[in-house]
């Protein structure tokens, strides 16, 4: 028997997949490096400007902020009515793209691939096409978290589904139950506390992506942060972003508190 056959598998000769994986992903890094222009002198330029900005921005200028606290509720409203929506109609298109709640292949395959698209389209992208379609707003902010949420939560939702216990099902079916009895009946319990906990995920994610979505004109705190940081008021930008992470940090704590007793 050769030495090399005696080697633990840790330490055999990589696949030819495995070369050509890893000299392709080196290649890509170094064409990244290369096209971004990174250097020594950028980034001493940029630590200045840093150093600038944080002058400017402390001590934060809180004048506005009855403006800013109506802005970040309007936030909070894109994002709990998009979420709440999103989660909804995430639901039936879980069910129909759930490998043991599906009717058939064809309408499973059709509900992943919609699944599918809303989770691949970034956020911000679905601002600027509700944005054109419906004009500026919380509306087009709403309409983008209710996209980015199916894409979201309704994958989670289907794999908790394919994941349930057979018995319950298995039960109601002995019983003489049809397939929505069943999904109601066992699936969807044994479910429950999952979907919540993936719901609140949800919220978290659609608070920040709402403050992101006012940079593109879909309301909210976002558009006063664009405005602040255009006017070069540096001081009311902090302002701004102390609330937003007060907030986010707020109901961070409050999801982490309600999932501990659910889970």
């Amino acid at each position: 028997m050769s030495d090399h056959s005696k080697l633990p598998p840790r330490f055999r000769a990589p696949s030819a997949l495995t070369w050509v994986v890893a000299v392709g992903f080196a290649a890509f890094f170094i064409q990244g490096m290369i096209a971004s222009d990174i250097s020594l002198d950028r980034l001493v330029r940029g630590a200045n400007n840093l150093v600038r900005f944080v002058g400017q921005a402390v001590p934060p200028d809180f004048i506005r902020l009855p403006n800013i606290a109506d802005a970040m509720l309007e936030t909070m409203n894109i994002a709990i009515v998009g979420v709440t929506f999103g989660c909804l109609f995430s639901i039936p298109l879980a069910i129909l793209a759930a490998r043991n709640t599906a009717p058939n292949m064809v309408v499973r395959t059709i509900a992943r691939f919609v699944i599918s698209v809303a989770r691949t389209i970034p956020d911000l992208i679905w601002a600027l096409i509700f944005v054109v379609t419906v004009g500026l707003g919380p509306l087009a902010g709403i309409l983008a978290i209710i996209m980015d949420t199916i894409g979201f939560a309704a994958r989670f939702y289907s794999e908790r589904f394919e994941e349930v216990q057979k018995g319950p099902s298995e039960a109601l079916t002995a019983t003489g139950a049809g397939r929505l009895s069943v999904i109601f009946g066992a699936i969807l319990p044994e479910s429950f506390a999952s979907m919540t906990a993936t719901s609140l995920f949800s919220v978290e994610k659609a608070i920040r992506s709402a403050v992101t979505l006012g940079l593109v004109g879909a309301g909210g705190i976002g558009v006063e942060l664009s405005t602040a940081m255009r006017l070069f008021r540096y001081d009311q930008a902090a302002a701004i972003i102390l609330v937003i992470l007060v907030v986010v940090i707020g109901f961070e704590q409050l999801s982490s508190m309600i999932r501990k007793r659910i889970i």
